[in-house]
């Protein structure tokens, strides 16, 4: 590691180091050969590592579900980078088996019940009134999108975001060009403006409302242009920015721009900061009910620029909140990271063992069922 990088190396408890695991999506190929090392958390291993845990890779496919289960339920905790969307999947298996894994005493951080409240783009809409929102809609059918869009966008334009999904897919910018007709473009890489018919883009909304699916709305913010600010958090305090000052929508280009990364201290957005870890995120905590301890390891939050103030103040709009693979992220964020995984897995180990004292270390059931069935919770399929 970094000689300027200074860690307080240290074992959690007297019988052994702490064991975490960082699990992320491959084939069996990988999860044979993982090398973590080469791995884009290769800094996070050595942090941890220093830090006196023993971590490991979990390299995860649904089709080995029940192996990585078994090796999870041996360890303290797990901290987890899967996309709502990897490879065509959804994460119905995967967090499934997350919560199994929690209930049996093992730390999980991004949680799936804390993802749900915190990293689908509902929340946009649950916390509009914070500070920190715009003018904001929810749909929760088709035909109520049919029936209120049109005359919503006699408004102004729009974006329209699916309720979980990465990379932009879902992502709308949408204007009335006339009635019946739309100007809409895609947030995805390279996906122009185009023209179309009601109907057609209603269809292509069409596999958003699918099972618990909806539509979030949001005012388009003119500032887009400038930028925009990722704020990136461990638990609820910030360990760094990403900017980015060519976005997926950005009127001139249909190909995002670099994301730059700053460390917490950066001048120019102090005010941000003392904003989004003073206010913010403690209102989002009482809204959605979540413990700072329930709060990810890692998770970001977005920002556009609103309108200016009076006073030529900046004022910030949240775009999305991100927590189930937030990657690539600033090395600021390595260290605060690390002792946070490490802090909470070691929690995890000693309350397990305040729980069963007989049992010693007190490691869960090796099967994934049998301790779902220890802890009360129904194995979900």
């Amino acid at each position: 590691m970094d000689t300027a990088i200074k860690l307080q190396t240290h074992s959690t408890r007297s019988d052994g180091p702490c064991r975490i695991a960082l699990l992320y999506a491959g084939d069996r190929e990988a999860r044979l050969n993982p090398a973590p090392e080469k791995s884009r958390f290769a800094k996070v291993f050595e942090a941890l590592g220093v830090l006196g845990a023993q971590a490991e890779p979990a390299v995860y496919h649904d089709d080995l579900r029940d192996e990585v289960a078994r090796q999870l339920l041996e360890l303290d905790g797990v901290l987890v980078w899967v996309n709502p969307i990897e490879n065509g999947r959804d994460r119905t298996v995967l967090d499934a088996m997350l919560r199994e894994v929690s209930a049996a005493g093992v730390f999980v951080s991004a949680h799936p019940d804390v993802i749900l409240k915190l990293g689908t783009k509902e929340v946009l809409y649950t916390t509009r009134d914070l500070g920190w929102g715009c003018e904001t809609h929810l749909y929760r059918s088709l035909e109520q999108l049919k029936r209120e869009l049109p005359v919503r966008l006699e408004g102004g334009s729009r974006v329209l975001k699916r309720y979980r999904g990465n990379g932009g897919d879902g992502v709308w910018k949408v204007e009335l060009e006339t009635p019946g007709t739309l100007r809409v473009r895609h947030a995805k890489r390279g996906c122009g403006e185009e023209t179309v018919s009601l109907n057609e883009f209603l269809a292509r909304c069409e596999p958003y409302f699918s099972g618990e699916g909806r539509m979030i709305e949001q005012a388009f913010q003119p500032r887009l242009a400038e930028g925009m600010v990722r704020c990136y958090l461990v638990h609820g305090t910030i360990a760094g920015f990403g900017h980015q000052a060519i976005n997926a929508l950005h009127p001139q280009t249909s190909e995002p721009g670099p994301r730059l990364y700053h460390p917490p201290e950066t001048p120019q957005f102090q005010a941000l900061k003392e904003q989004l870890e003073q206010e913010w995120v403690k209102a989002l905590q009482r809204r959605l009910g979540i413990d700072t301890e329930r709060l990810p390891i890692l998770w970001d939050c977005d920002f556009m620029l609103g309108a200016k103030r009076a006073s030529g103040e900046d004022t910030y709009v949240l775009c999305e909140i991100n927590v189930s693979s937030v990657s690539p992220f600033p090395e600021s964020a390595v260290i605060p990271m690390a002792h946070a995984a490490v802090a909470r897995a070691g929690a995890a180990r000693r309350e397990r063992r305040r729980r069963s004292p007989s049992q010693g270390d007190s490691r869960p059931p090796s099967s994934p069922s049998q301790a779902a069935k220890k802890a009360g919770v129904k194995r979900l399929r």
